[in-house]
């Protein structure tokens, strides 16, 4: 139990609120609709990877928001050798934003440790989504009551793994540095980013993903309990 610990920072995406099933909804979806020829377990399966290194892109600056949200799509569609016009991938992207959060499957166990947390601790999310979207997804997953602050790298200025991102959080939720801790499913962005900023970190390894030996991690949301 880690007691000098009074606040703890959530990462939301692919920590609680499970990124890749409700991604791969919306894509079935908007397919199923506008594109029942493609299919989806294929689109998936470029996507996916593409997606991840295009927001890694972003994260650091090195491509812009809507260079994301063109990107990504392009690069899917032209690994499956589809041809598409750039009114299509517009309409797609506007079409996913909008139906993204019509599913909002969370993590398994990731209400229940919020319930054990929330009578201990005060939480906040630090996330690098988009504002409207991130606020959509807190609200409709029915999220929102638990978190005294919501910190998104449009209020910030930066994105995770900037320290500033950090810094704004920790003062918005007018704590210190040295009782906070940040947990997520990014080594770069959320648990090098934090640490440092100079707060602890846990690092949410559902993935099992290899890892460093000195940092803290669980691969499943309950295994929390240890730590906290």
């Amino acid at each position: 139990m880690n007691t000098h610990i009074t606040d703890i920072f959530f990462d939301l995406d692919h920590t609680l609120w499970d990124f890749d099933k409700n991604s791969e909804l919306a894509f079935d979806r908007i397919f199923k609709e506008r594109f029942p020829n493609v299919k989806i377990a294929d689109f998936i399966e470029k996507y996916m990877p593409i997606n991840q290194a295009c927001w890694k892109l972003y994260q650091h600056d090195k491509i812009t928001h809507q260079e994301l949200r063109y990107n990504r799509l392009k690069f899917s569609f032209d690994a499956l050798n589809i041809k598409i016009s750039d009114e299509d991938i517009d309409q797609i992207a506007n079409d996913y934003i909008e139906t993204l959060t019509d599913n909002n499957h969370l993590f398994d166990g990731a209400i229940e440790v919020l319930e054990y947390l929330k009578p201990k601790y005060k939480l906040h999310i630090i996330t690098n989504g988009f504002a409207n979207v991130q606020d959509k997804k807190i609200n409709n997953a029915l999220l929102s009551g638990y978190f005294m602050t919501i910190t998104n790298s449009e209020l910030a200025g930066v994105k995770k793994p900037n320290s500033i991102i950090f810094d704004y959080a920790v003062n918005v939720a007018q704590a210190s540095k040295e009782n906070c801790i940040m947990i997520g499913d990014c080594l770069d962005a959320d648990v090098n980013g934090a640490l440092n900023a100079g707060l602890d970190a846990i690092f949410f390894n559902d993935k099992k993903i290899e890892a460093p030996q000195n940092i803290k991690q669980v691969n499943h949301l309950l295994e929390l309990k240890k730590y906290l």
